[in-house]
This record gives C-alpha cells, structure tokens and sequence, in this order.
C-alpha cells in the first residue's frame, strides 16, 4: 500500500507537469525558436528557470549527503551558487545583446562568434558535452534513489535505476517536442514543488530534528570544521571547490542558454535579483537539515539518504511530498541539460560539419533524442553506483571549468583570439583530465587545490600569452570595436550588419 501511494504521488505529478505543456504548447517554426524559446520569458519564469535547472535533484541526494558525512563543507554549495547569481547580473547585458542581434542559439555560438572561428565552436561545444553527460546520469542516479525508496523495500537498487530511465525517457517525449520553451514552463511548475515546497518540507523537518533529540549540540565537533592545514584534504580545498563551482557555474551549456531565453537584459537582472534569497533560503535549508541529521545512525550509514531518511519521521505521506521535490528538481535539470546538449550538437557540431547554419527544429528533436539514449546508457552501466554520487558532480567540474577563461576573457576583455581560445581551452581540460587521473579528490603538494583550479592556472597562462602574442590583424581588430560598440548601444545602424557579415559560417 505505501508503495502504491508512493508511486501515485510521482504519476499524478508527471500527469500534472504533461497536461500544463500541453495547454501551452506552442510550435516553433524555426531552429532558434526552438533552441532559445523565442526569446520570450520574463523574470518569473527567467527565476524558476535558472533555479530548476541550477539546483538539480542531488542537491537532495549527493550535496545533503556531502553535509551529512562531512559537515559544514556541503554549505559551499550555497557559497558558490550566491556567486553564480551575481555573475549572472555581470554577463546579462553583452550576453543577451549579442545574442538576439546576431541570433545566437547556444554557449559555442556566442564564443564562435567573439572568435571568429569554427575552431573555438567546436572545442567550446566538446567540452560542454563531454562534460555535462556525467550531471545527467548523477541526474538519473538521483531519481533512481527515489523510486528506490518510494518502494519501501520493494523494489532494488538497480531496477530502480531501470525505472529512471524509463521515466525520464518518457518524459523527453515532450522536451524534444516542444523544445526550450517546453522546459522553461515545466521549470515552473516543478520550480514551485521543488523549492518553494521543498523548503516548506525542509523547515519542517529542522524544527523536528531540533526538538526531537537532533540539535546542533548531538552533531560531531568535527563537523563544525574545514579541512585545514595537515589534513588529508588539504587547506585550499574549500577554496578550490567554491572557486570551481563558481566561475564553471556559466560554462555549463545549459545554464548559459537561460541568457538567450529572457525578453530583455532587465529580465535577466531581475531573475538575479529574485534567485538569490531563493538559493540562499533553499541551499541554507537542504544543507541544514543534513547537518542536523547527522546524528541519527540510519544517516551516519548512508549520508546520501539524509533527505529521505529524515522525511520517514512523517510517515509515507511526507516521504511522497520529499520525493516529489527531488523528482521536480531533477526533472528540470535533465530536461534543460538534454535540450542544451541535444542543440549544441546540432548546431555547433553537425551545423560547423555541414557548413551552414540550422534552420530546421527536426535537426535538434534528432540530436537531443540521440544524446538521451546516451545518458540512458551510461546511468544504466553505473547502475550499481549508490554512494558518493558527489564525486561524479565534482569531476565534471573539474572539466567544464576550463572554459571559463575563452568565455570570461572573451566577453570582458577585447585582446583574445581564437587561437588563445582554443589553446587555453586544449591545454586546460588536457592538465585536468591528467590531474583528475592521479588525484582524484585534491593535489597534496598544491595544499589541497584540485585538478580543475590547477588546471585553470595552466589555462589563463596559455590564453593570457597567446592573446599577448599571436597577431591579430587590422580587420579582426576593427571586428572587435564594432562588436563592442553594439554591446554598448553606441553602434551606427550599420554596424550590426558589419558584424554579422565577418561572422564564421
């Protein structure tokens, strides 16, 4: 019986979910309707969007786990992401700007761009691929942990797995039919069950951990620490996580393209302002309950389980409403990472192959039900991994970092190239890839710095020299000053046109 309710309350929400698509629903006529929504969202939607896809479901499952087994660690999660919300605000105007006047679609499609190259589209959107699939299966994992425990006991650990896939399979019915704009409304709808919800859900449970024998003084003193000098982390492993987290937060592809689906820079500028008491009340709460929870044994032996192990003090009833706030908040990351890497393939690497821009929608409906099937396929080989999930997450940061610099650079500073792109980018995910191979947590001899902040000294080190060093002609360079002059609303009426003919194909 608590299996059949457990497994109702998920189906009623996904029917909940399909029925307001498909009220809704809109065809998109062109590729860039269909890759950037039309560019039509305000700031409601532009805040339930970022946040839905920004605070994937592990944030239940591997963020709380990593707060639950180590402590006030796990609150770098809050740390890093109050700084991707004031990075927004910086990137807003030149992003946006540039991107409805020369019909930009994706992350690579601005860098190819700034650069002027095919090159740098192609590494940019490489990248972004090979190191976005890894969040997708943390994403199918996560959801596998739900139906895992929503079966009480019922159903195993890898027929769950099975079951994710499966649902989430079904559910890109209508992400790869409907396109962005698809899955900026099912943001909202499941945005308001997993934050506004969830951290309904999670004060709750604080105020019950507190007056039930689970305060601040039952949680270990080594919890209330950082990994400091002399530990086996080192002393700049904090440091190097939040700056990780930090500056990739807007190299993930499908982060980046909520830029191009808002109406306007003041939209976007407002989604900052909205997002961050959202995350800061959100994160804070998540990460305290897994904190205060820390004590109970049942968590002390599956750290990863917190969230549903301190939600089975309310019974079947409350472990359903916990278990739909992680389906809600996994669902809008899958989707959104499927759909940015389904038409960054199309665009940036089939388009660059052929030569010409998209213009055909069917062209990324193929390519996003083709990069499905792949994460299917790798949550279904890592089936038996059911712990320390964090890991995944913070390997593919170490890896989406390293474009940071081509993008930072390329949109604040004028004196990049292509060739700085793309050396900085090669040299940067190379060093990581490497580093991530020998240390796999932290660098003993760097005081605890991880492969990717190791990297990225490598990688503006290259881009910095290559910028300083390599040519650039007196065309490129007026190309340049056109395309800051637009960013700054100072252009002629025909500078646009300027700027668009120099662009690659």
């Amino acid at each position: 019986m608590e299996m059949l309710i457990g497994y109702s309350g998920i189906a009623l929400f996904l029917v909940l979910i399909i029925v307001v698509l498909e009220r809704t629903r809109h065809k998109d006529k062109t590729f860039s309707e269909y890759a950037t929504a039309g560019r039509s969202f305000g700031p409601f939607f532009g805040t339930m969007a970022f946040t839905n896809t920004w605070m994937p479901g592990t944030v239940f499952i591997s963020f709380a786990g990593l707060a639950a087994g180590a402590g006030i660690i796990g609150f770098y999660l809050v740390a890093y992401s109050l700084a991707a919300v004031a990075l927004m605000a910086a990137l807003a105007k030149p992003v946006h700007d540039w991107g409805r006047k020369f019909d930009l679609r994706t992350q690579a499609d601005l860098l190819g761009m700034r650069y002027n190259s095919k090159a740098v589209r192609l590494v940019a959107s490489g990248i972004g691929i090979v190191a976005s699939i890894p969040w997708v299966v943390l994403g199918m994992q996560s959801l596998a942990l739900v139906f895992s425990y929503l079966s009480f006991g019922h159903v195993a650990p890898f027929v769950a797995v099975l079951i994710s896939i499966g649902v989430i399979a079904f559910r890109q019915i209508w992400t790869v039919k409907y396109g962005m704009r698809g899955v900026v409304i099912s943001d909202m709808v499941q945005g308001i069950f997993a934050y506004l919800i969830g951290t309904v859900v999670a004060v709750g449970l604080i105020v019950w951990l507190l007056t039930n024998g689970h305060g601040f003084g039952q949680v270990a003193p080594a919890f209330y620490t950082l990994p400091g000098i002399g530990s086996e982390l080192g002393p700049l492993y904090t440091l190097s996580i939040i700056v990780t987290g930090a500056a990739g937060s807007w190299c993930w592809p499908d982060i980046f393209v909520r830029l191009f689906t808002a109406n306007s820079v003041r939209t976007i500028k407002r989604t900052a302002i909205q997002s961050a008491p959202l995350v800061l009340i959100f994160g804070t709460a998540v990460c305290m309950v897994a904190l205060l929870a820390s004590s109970m044994p049942a968590v002390a032996a599956a750290p990863d389980n917190v969230w549903f192990t301190a939600a089975s003090v309310g019974g079947v009833t409350l472990v359903t409403l916990a278990a739909i706030c992680v389906v809600g908040a996994t669902l809008g990351n899958i989707g959104a990472n499927l759909q940015a890497l389904g038409t960054q393939t199309a665009n940036d690497i089939v388009g660059v192959i052929q030569g010409h821009r998209m213009e055909n929608p069917k062209i990324g409906k193929i390519a996003v039900t083709v990069i499905t099937a792949v994460c299917a396929v790798g949550a279904y080989f890592t089936a038996s991994t059911t712990s320390g999930l964090v890991v995944l997450a913070l390997i593919s940061y170490q890896g989406i970092v390293q474009l940071a610099p081509t993008l930072l650079f390329g949109i604040f500073w004028k004196r990049g190239n292509a060739v700085a792109a793309v050396a900085s980018m090669l040299s940067g995910f190379g060093t990581a890839a490497v580093l991530q191979w020998i240390y796999p947590v932290s660098i003993p001899w760097l005081g605890g710095l991880t492969s990717g902040v190791a990297a990225l000294v490598v990688n503006i080190t290259v881009y910095v020299i290559c910028s300083y060093t390599v040519h650039r002609s007196p065309a490129e360079a007026a190309r340049i000053e056109q395309l800051w002059r637009v960013h700054k609303g100072t252009a002629k009426a025909t500078a646009e046109h300027e700027v668009t003919a120099s662009l690659p194909s």
